[in-house]
């Protein structure tokens, strides 16, 4: 009896290093010359990033930071979603950037019509926030994983539970 093999597909981030990166950027922030008498804040929540700040162009550069502390840090930039710039008062700016989390039913079925097009001996199937896909040959599941890797969708993939 020949055994299975398996994988799990998933979008997530690590919420610790998230905090050292939002800790990180709030430092460089008051530290930096251009930046200091901004009164900008950045205050991480539960599923976003709120960014306050006096105007657009030091809100451009905030999300320079920021980017780059999390690249170093290993997050995607795909977790990051950046909302409409809203005016705040006192001729500020406000603008929420929601972090992404979980793959979507439509990029599921994305995945998994990926799969059964390309690989016909592996099965795919959505579960939750997440996709499992399931092989006789270990061989076959690391040519999926380079496959997934190549492919351009608008989250990050991270491949979990490889048993």
């Amino acid at each position: 009896m020949a055994s299975t093999f398996s994988f799990d597909v998933v979008s997530d981030f690590d919420r610790q290093e998230l905090v050292n990166a939002v800790d990180q950027t709030t430092r460089e922030i008051i530290s930096r010359y251009d930046l200091k008498d901004t009164k900008t804040t950045v205050e991480l929540g539960e599923e976003v990033i709120t960014v306050n700040t006096d105007s657009e162009f030091t809100l451009d550069a905030v999300h320079t930071i920021l980017r780059t502390k999390a690249a170093k840090r290993n997050l995607s930039q795909k977790i990051f979603e950046y909302g409409k710039v809203e005016s705040a008062s006192g001729n500020r700016v406000r603008q929420e950037i929601k972090l992404k989390k979980g793959i979507s039913q439509d990029i599921g079925k994305k995945i998994t019509k990926l799969i059964r097009d390309e690989f016909k001996k592996a099965q795919a199937s959505i579960q939750g926030d997440a996709v499992r896909i399931t092989s006789k040959s270990k061989d076959e599941l690391q040519e999926i994983i380079q496959r997934l890797k190549q492919e351009d969708l608008p989250v990050a993939l991270q491949f979990t539970n490889y048993r």
